[in-house]
């Protein structure tokens, strides 16, 4: 066998025996070699050729950009609902302006991702209550002609209003209006449960938290849309909406960060933490001057709900910039499957020694 055959043998001398020993196993006190040192180096969670594990999202910022202004839509349209009912017209045209301007952001932003409309079409064949795709899809089809009939009466000429058309739609406005607000927790959530669903290990890991995050950013945002719009005497509801949507947000992004597992890392590193830290500081900030300044200034409550909006942003792409880092690095993959292949492996062996427990002792039947 020749000297380039790749194989690691041993020198034929003795003193080039002794060295190899010694480089290889370490010597000992006494230069015997007694202490035993690898030769193997420490493994690194690399993935086959170089490759990741998985694929990141080809998704770009329109993305994350969807899923704010899906959540701002679905936010606006409960403000204006209860600006409606407790007649407060300000607050109600703005907000029903806004829900419709931030719904058709959102379905552009969501079509030129697909590259061509009539994609979005396609998925309106079918529907699948598996899939949160074309879930998402009917309910936001369902959600949009409410919102927009709303916003069409706040737009309609005082002329026309006198017309039968026009008093047909400021009668249907109401009604599109609550309808449009009964859907809109759906159409705040349906998005955190489309993304947990997928592959990607930071955001299928915290499946549990992802709607009440996203449902709370919605409501801060949606509440703070409202103070930028209204009158400070107006805009109590929007206020109350954002403070307490605030705390649901905070509350579960603290909750995501503090998940057991290797997977919050990528929460809480890199520029997903960063941006996810100054949401949080935005939308703590928003929170703290619409409950206690907001009522008596309008710069202060334009301030505020400006926070509030921004801190939605920083939230979603943050989250979103979290998803793409996680599958970048195939330890988040490795490490958690392996986790789980451990705690079945200890589930069964519990589940064997309590059937052996049970199991009567042999011989021990009956004595007659």
């Amino acid at each position: 066998m020749s000297e380039d055959d790749g194989l690691l043998r041993e020198p034929r001398s003795d003193a080039g025996a002794a060295d190899f020993r010694a480089q290889t196993f370490g010597a000992g006190p006494d230069g015997g070699g007694s202490r035993e040192r690898t030769v193997v180096p420490r493994a690194e969670f690399r993935s086959y050729y170089g490759r990741q594990v998985l694929k990141s999202p080809v998704w770009d910022w329109r993305i994350p950009a969807y899923l704010f202004t899906g959540g701002l839509a679905a936010g606006t349209a409960l403000v204006a609902a209860g600006a409606d009912v407790t007649g407060r017209p300000a607050l109600r045209r703005g907000c029903r302006l806004g829900c419709s301007g931030a719904l058709i952001a959102s379905m552009y932003l969501l079509v030129a991702d697909l590259g061509r409309p009539e994609r979005f079409h396609h998925m309106l064949r079918v529907a699948k209550p598996t899939s949160p795709m074309s879930v998402g899809t009917w309910v936001v089809t369902a959600f949009g002609p409410g919102s927009v009939l709303a916003a069409g009466s706040e737009l309609l000429p005082a002329s026309a209003r006198s017309t039968l058309p026009g008093r047909l739609l400021v009668r249907a406005a109401r009604p599109a209006g609550l309808w449009a607000a009964a859907l809109a927790p759906a159409v705040a959530s349906y998005t955190a449960v489309l993304l947990s669903q997928t592959a990607v290990p930071a955001w299928h890991e915290a499946r549990r938290e992802l709607p009440f995050l996203f449902t709370g950013s919605a409501a801060a945002a949606g509440g703070g849309f409202g103070m930028l719009v209204a009158p400070v005497g107006e805009a109590g509801p929007a206020r109350r909406l954002g403070v307490a949507g605030a705390a649901a947000e905070l509350v579960a992004s603290r909750l995501v960060e503090r998940r057991p597992g290797l997977v919050t890392r990528a929460y809480t590193g890199g520029r997903a933490h960063r941006m996810r830290r100054a949401s949080e500081w935005l939308t703590l900030g928003g929170a703290v001057a619409a409950l206690t300044l907001a009522g008596r200034s309008r710069r202060i409550a334009a301030g505020a709900g400006a926070a509030l909006l921004a801190g939605g942003v920083l939230q979603r792409f943050g989250t979103f910039e979290a998803g793409v880092t996680s599958t970048k690095d195939p330890a988040y993959v490795v490490v958690p499957q392996r986790e789980r292949l451990r705690a079945a492996e200890r589930e069964r062996e519990q589940r064997a020694r309590r059937g052996a427990q049970d199991e009567p002792e042999a011989g021990g039947g009956d004595r007659g």
